[in-house]
């Protein structure tokens, strides 16, 4: 049996992905690192910017769908941030058991505060980039995502008979919060 070989794109592709596995685990640990004293781990501020981002309060499934996450890991998350009063739960009028999640005073506080960390950091880390660079990358980010959110479950599995460096692409992050 002749074994698959990659494209040159494929190729190109792979080594991307690659380091994007290894980015988003540095991106997570500085993300961690930089809102820690605000008592906020990345994926508590991720949470709270998918709530702020949402054009009104949503249940948690919706915001899990947002952020490209599980229902279960942003529940817990979601959880957390309600024992520490940074969101509150609201009456859903189109499903009585999935409630509206909703932030507090003090999670719009605590996201602004994250925010304003943020803004020296990102800066500190595009010195040296272009914007040009910068927006090619994204497009190209955004392409595959939108590949991949296109796709059915099952195209995203790798036959196990195949060599690869990987065998499933792993599309929700189960980081602790």
């Amino acid at each position: 049996m002749k074994r698959a070989e990659r494209t040159p794109e494929g190729d190109a592709l792979s080594d991307l992905v690659l380091d994007l596995f290894r980015l988003d685990g540095l991106l997570l640990t500085a993300g961690d690192r930089l809102v820690a004293p605000l008592g906020l781990t990345s994926a508590r501020w991720q949470v709270l910017g998918a709530i702020v981002s949402a054009e009104r309060p949503q249940p948690v499934a919706w915001l899990a769908r947002d952020l490209g996450g599980n229902r279960q890991n942003v529940q817990r998350i979601i959880n957390d941030l309600h024992r520490e009063g940074l969101v509150s739960f609201e009456v859903n009028p189109h499903h009585r058991r999935a409630q509206l999640v909703v932030l507090t005073e003090n999670g719009q506080r605590a996201f602004e505060a994250a925010m304003e960390l943020q803004v020296p950091w990102i800066n500190d880390l595009s010195e040296g980039l272009s914007v040009k660079d910068i927006r090619i990358v994204h497009r190209v980010i955004t392409a595959l995502r939108d590949k991949l959110e296109g796709s059915r479950e099952d195209k995203l599995r790798v036959p196990a008979d195949r060599d690869h460096r990987f065998q499933a692409i792993v599309i929700t992050r189960s980081r602790a919060s």
